[in-house]
């Protein structure tokens, strides 16, 4: 029996590989350093994990609204005018199972057989493999280091054809760290207007910021043209150290939020209601549990960037925001670690695994061959234990 083309062309997530190798190596006895997924290695705040409690102790354990929960969603809504001058009524809102589950309801709500969506390379992995499980066509532009891996007018003009439906942003980035600056928004925000296309503005790691001169910025508010063109995503997971919680939320134009909200009605029938009612707590109670976090993120990303710099053959461009370090190996191929060659960043990746123990992930399948990612979700002990470890396999290779 012939099963579904569209879900064996579909990818495997790179990450979630290394990872599994990484814990395979460590269930035999080895001593892994993990750069690998991107999670918070903070405990949920106490607040939040208290508010999860009392829901199930007072019997929030049923079916709630598809969309959410009408007090999360009014919350939402406070916390889009709050922190991005965005008004959104609660019906533009949906609440879904993590961010992810919201970029899915994204695409299919707005793609047709065909559509095409621009995504900037480098870029989050299941981008592409989601703009083709709804059916459309990912057009993958190379964006340049010169230009801090930001789109330029020329390339997305370039990468635009009639078929054009939409096209992705991800401030800060993963995998670059990079924050999208006003006049780079600007230029994708008067792009799409002038072609009628949506931006999907996926902003999950937007309260992960560590230089003061540097400001999140949704695209969305830059006016009510581009307003009614964007998608915005955004959720608990990173800034809240909620990852396994999976709450994600989406703000749309009000057609797009009811095509979402009826796929989801039928997909997942509601998001968990213990979660929605941590997610309440979490965007209405005391924000300093982020502060920490980004104090502590901000001397970890000095940390792993100065020891990366020291290494000879890699280079980075200093993160500016989320909790990874990209850095580009090219340096070190044509050498040699023992009687293995590396001709790729996977082969660097592969050989730092078995040779030293250390995860990292490759980022082929984030449109960057040549480019490995750390992420620095993790303590400042095992980021050093792990930078030892690379430093050592560099001085060795011949």
């Amino acid at each position: 029996m012939k099963l579904s083309e569209r879900a064996s062309s579909i990818k495997p997530s790179s990450t979630l590989a290394i990872s599994a190798k990484a814990g395979q190596l460590k269930a035999e006895g080895k001593d892994i350093i993990t750069f690998g997924v991107g999670e918070p290695d903070f405990d949920t705040p106490e607040h939040i994990r208290a508010a999860g409690i009392a829901a199930i102790n007072n019997g929030e354990t049923r079916y709630t609204a598809g969309s959410g929960t009408p007090v999360l969603r009014q919350a939402v809504c406070d916390k889009f005018k709050r922190d991005n001058d965005l008004d959104y009524t609660p019906a533009q809102i949906v609440i879904s199972n993590g961010a992810k589950h919201s970029l899915i309801n994204t695409f299919m709500a707005i793609l047709n057989e065909g559509d095409e969506v621009i995504i900037p390379a480098p870029f989050w992995l299941s981008y592409s493999e989601m703009v083709r499980i709804a059916g459309g066509v990912p057009v993958v532009v190379q964006t340049k280091k010169e230009n801090k891996f930001m789109l330029v007018k020329e390339e997305l003009t370039a990468a635009y054809t009639e078929k054009t439906k939409a096209v992705v942003l991800t401030s800060p980035s993963n995998p670059t760290g990079m924050v999208s600056s006003l006049e780079d928004l600007q230029m994708v925000a008067d792009f799409a207007v002038e072609k009628d296309i949506f931006v999907v503005s996926d902003e999950i790691y937007e309260k992960l910021i560590y230089d003061d001169e540097l400001k999140h910025i949704s695209i969305a508010s830059l006016g009510k043209e581009i307003y009614d063109r964007t998608i915005v995503i955004n959720g608990v997971s990173k800034s809240y150290a909620m990852t396994g919680w999976r709450i994600g939320f989406a703000a749309a134009p009000l057609e797009v939020a009811k095509l979402m909200s009826s796929l989801q009605s039928h997909m997942a029938s509601n998001p968990n209601s213990i979660a929605q009612a941590a997610t309440l707590a979490a965007l209405n109670g005391p924000q300093d549990c982020v502060k920490e976090m980004c104090v502590e993120f901000k001397k970890r990303r000095n940390y792993i960037y100065e020891r990366e710099e020291a290494i000879p053959m890699i280079s980075a461009l200093e993160p500016q925001g989320a909790f990874y370090l990209f850095v580009n190996v090219t340096g070190t191929y044509g050498k040699k670690h023992g009687a293995n060659e590396i001709q790729s960043a996977a082969d660097f990746a592969s050989i730092l695994l078995d040779e030293k123990y250390v995860a990292v992930v490759p980022c082929a399948d984030f449109g960057m061959p040549d480019y490995i990612r750390l992420s620095y979700a993790t303590s400042m002990e095992l980021i050093a234990k792990g930078m030892d470890r690379i430093a050592e396999m560099v001085s060795e290779l011949v």
